[in-house]
C-alpha cells in the first residue's frame, strides 16, 4: 500500500515522505495510530503541510528527549531477584524489567525498546545499560541486580573494594627497581693500548735508572 507519512516513524520514514509499505503494516499500525494515510489525491496535496508540521514535531520532540536523557542519565536502580549460591540468579532480567524499575524509581515510564539490553542479566552484579531516547540522544542508568535478602549497597561496596583492589598491582613494585651495585663489584672498561702504554713507559723508566747506578 501506498501511504504519505504524517508523522516520523523511525527506521522507516520521516513526516511528508510518501512510500509503498505492505499492507498490514499500514492497516494495523501507521493508519490506527495516525502515523500514515493512504496516498489519496487529496492527502497528497496535503504533503507540504505534513511536512512543515512533522518537522516542528521533530524538533519538539528531540527538544523533549534531550532534557530526558538530562534527567535519567546516571539514574541507579536495582532489581531484587532470586539467585543461587554462585550467584547465577532463577531466571534473568529483561528490558521490560529495567524499564518498569526505572519507571518505579523515577516516575518516567519509557518504552521497553528504548532500553539497549543486548542480552538478559542472568547474574547478581551491577551493570551500566545504555537508553536510546532518539535519534543520537542517548543516556546511561546502572542497574544493581542483587539476590533476595541482601542488601544491594553493602553488594555495591564489595564490587568497589574489589575492583579497588585489581587496580593495585600483585607483586611489590620493588622488583622493578634496578639492583644497586658496589664499587667493588664495578669494572672499568679500560682500553688494552693504555695498558701496553703504561707497561712500556714503566719498563722505559727502570731502564733509565739502572744506567744511571
Amino acid at each position: 500500500m501506498r501511504v504519505v507519512f504524517i508523522e516520523d516513524v523511525e527506521g522507516v520514514a520521516l513526516g511528508g515522505e510518501v512510500k509503498e509499505v505492505k499492507n498490514g503494516f499500514a492497516r494495523n499500525y501507521l493508519i490506527p495510530k495516525n502515523l500514515a494515510a493512504p496516498a489519496t489525491h487529496n492527502n497528497l496535496q496535503r504533503i507540504h503541510k505534513l511536512t512543515k508540521n512533522a518537522a516542528t514535531s521533530r524538533t519538539y520532540r528531540l527538544d523533549e528527549m534531550k532534557n530526558l536523557a538530562g534527567t535519567l542519565d546516571g539514574t541507579e536502580i536495582g532489581i531484587e531477584m532470586r539467585a543461587g549460591s554462585n550467584n547465577r540468579l532463577y531466571g534473568s532480567v529483561t528490558g521490560t524489567m529495567v524499564a518498569d524499575a526505572l519507571a518505579e524509581e523515577t516516575g518516567i515510564k519509557i518504552e521497553r525498546k528504548l532500553v539497549q539490553l543486548d542480552d538478559p542479566i542472568r547474574d547478581v552484579g551491577t551493570y551500566e545499560v545504555p537508553l536510546r531516547l532518539y535519534s543520537d540522544v542517548n543516556a546511561l542508568i546502572k542497574v544493581t541486580v542483587y539476590a533476595t535478602g541482601t542488601d544491594p549497597f553493602e553488594m555495591v561496596a564489595q564490587e568497589d573494594e574489589k575492583s579497588d583492589e585489581d587496580k593495585l598491582s600483585p607483586k611489590d613494585s620493588l622488583d622493578d627497581i634496578p639492583e644497586e651495585t658496589s664499587n667493588s663489584e664495578v669494572k672499568e672498561d679500560v682500553p688494552v693500548s693504555s695498558v701496553k702504554l703504561e707497561e712500556s713507559d714503566t719498563i722505559e723508566t727502570e731502564s733509565e735508572q739502572d744506567s744511571q747506578e
